[in-house]
């Protein structure tokens, strides 16, 4: 199968990276709608307000209807009045929205294949780091001239990779196993490691319901 080639960090050689993931036409309203699906997601949704029947208030009128020369009044828990419940205020809710799965895994190729395109990619190799040495991180990116912001994806199983960019400003970690679209496109620089190529080829490679690869 035919590849893409993208610089690898720490070497002059440029790494091959498969086609099939690196290649995708971009899909503008795909993506922005998978992006947005996954921030949604991200809300907690807690926030709240009490509505004029939850406020601690007597629901008894303030004075009688008649007689006192004032204006005639209600109860003192309505939104108008200082201490009354909100109207319309919000209430505990979701923001899931859904994305089927063939267009997620097409979105994350789109996303992916942006950076390949533009120049913005790097790949790690696997052997690049045996303990944590956020020197030689930031080198790295100093060498090859990652435009800030950077999104390093690496495997759960890269620690000592993960500990030495973390640190660094402007520099986001990432895992292969749940790094999202809006991640990938949000960042100016992608550095992905030889071991998470892998996995993000499993993540979205299109298999249909009868187990061979869905039709584009």
């Amino acid at each position: 199968m035919a590849s893409v080639k993208a610089t690898t960090i720490g070497k002059q050689a440029k790494s091959e990276l498969p086609e099939a993931l690196f290649s995708e036409p971009f899909n503008e309203s795909l993506v922005h709608e998978t992006a947005v699906a996954e921030m949604n997601a991200r809300r907690k949704g807690t926030h709240s307000s009490l509505t004029r029947g939850e406020v601690a208030m007597t629901g008894a009128k303030a004075w009688r209807q008649k007689g006192t020369g004032r204006a005639r009044v209600g109860a003192l828990g309505v939104p108008h009045r200082r201490g009354g419940g909100a109207a319309f205020g919000p209430k505990p809710r979701h923001y899931i929205s859904k994305v089927n799965r063939k267009a997620r895994r097409k979105a994350l190729r789109s996303a992916l294949s942006v950076h390949a395109a533009r120049g913005s990619l790097a790949v790690l190799p696997a052997d690049s780091f045996d303990e944590p040495k956020t020197g030689q991180a930031a080198d790295g990116l100093q060498k090859w001239g990652a435009a800030a912001p950077t999104l390093v994806v690496v495997t759960g199983e890269e620690a000592a990779a993960a500990k030495s960019f973390r640190n660094i400003p402007r520099v986001v970690v990432a895992t292969a196993e749940g790094v999202g679209v809006a991640e990938i496109v949000g960042a100016r620089s992608l550095i992905i490691s030889e071991p998470s190529v892998e996995v993000l080829e499993q993540r979205s490679a299109a298999v249909s319901r009868g187990g061979g690869e869905e039709a584009s």
